[in-house]
């Protein structure tokens, strides 16, 4: 029986093409290789391209992978071999390039060089052709059509991931200057509704506990689709009518929390949804986010935390993605944003430093006027110290409370401490006293923080 893994790069949308990935290969009768995941038959490389950095992960990963084991199939997916599948295919090893626009044929493209055997005619119809690669046994599957991309019937089970994406909406179709996530993975495209109830209820059937909808622009699901139910029609829809114990909402965009959805968190929040709401921001400053070409102005998104937090209470930790250096950001620009950071209560903060991708507006704008790479060292630094002031203050306002939590798989170096890793509701991370087995829903009493700021508990009753 053949072993794969998977390597997932980038965000939670990209890991959850993985997780459906290897959900279909387990189907099919291939083993995940847990324990030694480099020496597996194949492994699948899905990659991110949203920063140059992430490339270069990826092509370090994969350089790696092939000298430790040469005999395994490298099969690279994601936004980097959308973007640049030429450049991927001609790296030592790599056996398929399988673009986003083919995603969905992935685990049949993989099963097909395991078993020496070509893919299907739907796969091989698309294939791009080229002649060098293709003459030593390269397959490279991508195009502009994105008509594979929705990976739709991967069931949902909580094994490798207690907490697994359900991933409901795919590509995006705004175009927002630095992004190249709407040529990577094309115009925005829905799961049907009735597919989504019947992946929460398999879910819940095998015994799942919590579940994560996510999506690349997870706010404008249903947009495309002839049914007349907005996104929050669908989470009431899952809440009402399924026994799901706990729903998390993974990115939303600002504007599209809605009254409707907000009023779900007032309804739900702390019992089956989580209070936990993520809203890009990008920066706090309005003349960036012009230049940035984003649908919210800084008082739009302030109003937006106000809401939700007046909805689901001080427990509620809000998150977002701050962007540092992005053309022609100025000292008082960049002030903006840390002063619009300092006025609400973020929980934690995802920080990125702007990354200039080829075919974007932001590429010109960054050749015509670039911030230099000392000044946005100092930017991403003071962000760094802020992130990590708000959440200590955050998560030290829980110490002494209790809290409801899943529990987690433990990574090796927390069990051999006698430690268990569990998640709240309010998604703050946990350290429990004692060993205890995955998805189990609990409820903890903070003591304190650790040294990287989880929050420490004592065993349970």
């Amino acid at each position: 029986m053949a072993g794969f893994h998977i390597e997932n790069f980038g965000c939670r949308a990209a890991r959850a093409d993985g997780e459906a990935i290897g959900q279909s290969l387990m189907a099919a009768g291939l083993t995940a290789a847990d324990q030694q995941p480099l020496d597996a038959d194949v492994l699948i490389v899905n990659t991110c391209s949203v920063t140059a950095e992430a490339d270069r992960a990826a092509r370090a990963f994969i350089r790696r992978a092939h000298r430790q084991n040469p005999g395994a199939r490298i099969v690279v997916t994601g936004c980097y071999a959308q973007r640049a599948p030429q450049e991927l295919a001609e790296i030592g090893g790599v056996s398929a390039v399988v673009g986003n626009s083919h995603k969905a044929l992935a685990p049949e493209i993989v099963l097909g060089l395991l078993k020496n055997e070509p893919a299907s005619q739907k796969a091989e119809a698309d294939v791009v052709s080229i002649a060098s690669l293709l003459a030593g046994g390269m397959r490279v599957f991508a195009d502009d059509r994105f008509a594979h991309s929705l990976i739709e019937e991967a069931p949902l089970a909580p094994g490798g991931q207690t907490r697994p994406n359900l991933k409901i909406q795919e590509g995006c179709n705004n175009r927002c200057t630095f992004c190249v996530i709407p040529w990577t993975r094309g115009s925005s495209k829905s799961l049907p509704a009735a597919g989504v109830m019947r992946q929460v209820e398999g879910f819940v059937a095998a015994g799942g506990n919590e579940l994560v909808l996510s999506g690349i622009n997870l706010g404008r699901w249903g947009r495309d689709l002839p049914e007349k139910l907005t996104f929050a029609g669908l989470v009431r829809e899952i809440l009402i009518k399924t026994p799901l114990p706990r729903l998390r909402l993974s990115s939303v965009e600002p504007m599209d929390w809605d009254d409707e959805l907000i009023a779900l968190m007032r309804e739900f929040g702390g019992t089956r949804l989580a209070r936990h709401a993520h809203l890009p921001m990008q920066s706090g400053s309005d003349a960036v986010l012009r230049r940035m070409h984003r649908r919210y102005r800084p008082w739009h998104y302030a109003q937006k935390a106000e809401a939700l937090l007046k909805a689901a209470g001080a427990a509620l930790t809000l998150g977002a993605d701050v962007m540092a250096g992005f053309p022609g950001e100025t000292d008082a620009e960049f002030e903006e944003t840390i002063s619009f950071i300092r006025e609400l209560p973020f929980g934690y903060l995802h920080l990125f430093p702007f990354s200039p991708r080829p075919g974007t507006r932001g590429w010109t704008l960054h050749a015509e006027n670039p911030v230099p790479a000392p000044v946005l060292e100092d930017r991403m630094a003071a962000l760094r110290a802020l992130a990590a002031s708000k959440v200590r203050a955050h998560r030290a306002q829980f110490i002494g409370r209790e809290l409801d939590a899943i529990t987690l798989r433990s990574p090796q170096t927390l069990a051999a401490r006698g430690l268990a890793a569990a998640l709240t509701e309010n998604f703050l991370p946990v350290e429990m006293e004692g060993l205890h087995q995955a998805n189990r829903m609990v409820r903890v009493r903070a003591t304190g923080l650790s040294p990287d700021l989880a929050l420490r508990a004592p065993a349970l009753a």
